[in-house]
């Protein structure tokens, strides 16, 4: 599967991508983090590849200075049981100031998928479990001020606030499919099934207000998930996770463009998250081109060993996504 993806990366306009460490068996030491992303340079060795721990009790303080003299640029914090591969997350967030305070030395960040697992006792479900998360976010803010944080994918208009309550350590990263979906959307379609789920459209105005106002603390962060026709249909615990890779720019580039800010969709997609993450000029000399013209968006894509069902499928774009 890796080798099948991976392409879809350049295709879909971005030249830097910031990797997640949920795999199977997750990214826990410093030595698989690297293997991983050399695996991925060979596939691709035009593309930038920022790696990332998965936050567990094997990441302690001397771990971290060991990732940080490697170029690795952050740890991953899932709560338990909250999301895909989740189920060796978080559950005493205190037992890691330790390490967040080594991440704080020594400048790595960290990302969080920002949701507490459901509980019936406390009426909290998939509707509401991000906005419950927001007082640990806030707290820990609190306690590391100088630590990096990034709510990856917001989905509620008081995530947003949060954020902008925050310092300026503090950045949410909002993916293309939550700028057009709300719980309408997902409920029944499994195409359209990710966590943290979509919410309301008040919602879905927020983080659109967000993405193309210009503020430094939103940009992209794709959250695109390839996972097999055979997960998302026919199981009985669907996969969660949008494929949006492969027409990821041109997907932004319409709902900006529904909105009129287009020329906000720069500063989103390329400037900000890379000045958050302090990425450098990398010496790419090529740059995409976006050009009104029809997109067709493919009904399937289909590897060796999988079919994979992308965003909207079987829809038409107006926009189209060169490099040049």
């Amino acid at each position: 599967m890796m080798e099948y993806v991976v392409p879809f990366v350049r295709l879909g306009g971005c030249s830097i991508v910031y990797v997640m460490p949920n795999l199977s068996p997750p990214i826990t030491s410093v030595e698989h983090c690297l293997e991983y992303r050399q695996r991925l340079q060979q596939l691709d060795p035009q593309t930038t590849f920022l790696m990332c721990l998965y936050l567990s009790p094997e990441i302690t303080p001397s771990v971290v200075e060991r990732a940080w003299a490697a170029g690795i640029v952050g740890v991953k914090m899932y709560p338990k049981g909250v999301t895909t591969h989740s189920e060796l997350g978080v559950e005493d967030y205190e037992g890691y100031y330790p390490v967040f305070s080594a991440m704080e030395r020594h400048g790595l960040v960290l990302n969080i998928h920002g949701e507490v697992p459901t509980s019936d006792n406390q009426d909290i479900t998939v509707l509401t479990a991000e906005q419950a998360f927001l007082p640990i976010l806030y707290k820990l803010h609190r306690s590391f001020p100088r630590l990096k944080i990034v709510l990856e994918h917001c989905t509620t208009k008081e995530a947003i606030e949060m954020i902008e309550e925050c310092g300026d350590c503090v950045a949410g990263t909002i993916t293309a499919h939550h700028l057009f979906l709300t719980v309408n959307d997902w409920a029944g379609n499994p195409y359209a099934y990710c966590k943290p789920v979509a919410k309301l459209p008040s919602d879905r105005r927020a983080l659109l207000d967000a993405a193309t106002s210009g503020n430094r603390k939103f940009f992209l962060g794709s959250d695109s998930a390839p996972h097999p026709q055979t997960l998302k249909i026919g199981t009985n615990r669907v996969a969660a996770g949008i494929f949006t890779q492969p027409y990821l720019i041109s997907y932004l580039a319409e709902a900006f463009d529904s909105v009129g800010k287009l020329d906000k969709l720069e500063n989103f997609a390329c400037v900000f998250g890379r000045e958050f993450y302090n990425v450098k000029d990398i010496g790419v000399d090529r740059k995409i081109v976006l050009t009104r013209k029809p997109l067709q968006i493919a009904s399937e894509l289909e590897s060796e060993d999988a079919i994979l069902v992308p965003f909207l499928a079987g829809s038409v774009l107006n926009w189209t996504v060169t490099w040049k």
